[in-house]
């Protein structure tokens, strides 16, 4: 089931997103995010923009938002996309589900495009996202670095 998030939600939001810190190079952050900045960030995003969660049997296993991607205010029908699942829970449609879900809800809010913001060697979020219909729109080499390695980012857009 998707539903809109709630800051109960915040410790199993906590869990998945450590998880990708400690593992992946799909966020550049490269310390785990403590239960209190993770709930501050929910609180944030979530008064302004569409946040949704993933609850199946009980169990959070999957999230996504939008939020600003520049601070401008020509900008400002323009958001950038996360989207995260628990790693057990990958490969089984939740994922395209949760961005379907937050897509509809930009379109009902009159956002005009979407930005998603990947690491480079991330190529099954890169599919995934032009599955969707996001097209690639740039791409930086060497930008940020996390586990001792030099990782560029590809921006994709989906114009609604």
């Amino acid at each position: 089931m998707i539903r809109a998030v709630t800051l109960q939600d915040t410790s199993a939001i906590t869990a998945i997103y450590n998880e990708y810190i400690a593992h992946s190079t799909s966020t550049f952050d490269i310390e785990p995010v403590s239960e209190e900045e993770m709930q501050k960030r929910i609180s944030e995003i979530s008064a302004r923009y569409p946040y949704f969660i993933y609850e199946t049997d009980g169990e959070i296993v999957g999230y996504c938002y939008a939020h600003p991607w520049k601070e401008r205010e020509a900008y400002n029908r323009t958001l950038e996309t996360t989207v995260y699942l628990s790693p057990a829970h990958t490969g089984k449609g939740l994922g395209r589900l949760l961005m379907q879900r937050l897509t509809d809800e930009c379109r009902r809010r009159g956002i005009h495009v979407l930005i998603a913001c990947i690491t480079s060697e991330n190529t099954a979020s890169c599919a995934f996202h032009e599955a969707l219909g996001f097209r690639k729109a740039s791409s930086f080499e060497e930008v940020g670095m996390k586990f001792g390695r030099w990782l560029g980012v590809t921006d994709y857009q989906l114009i609604l």
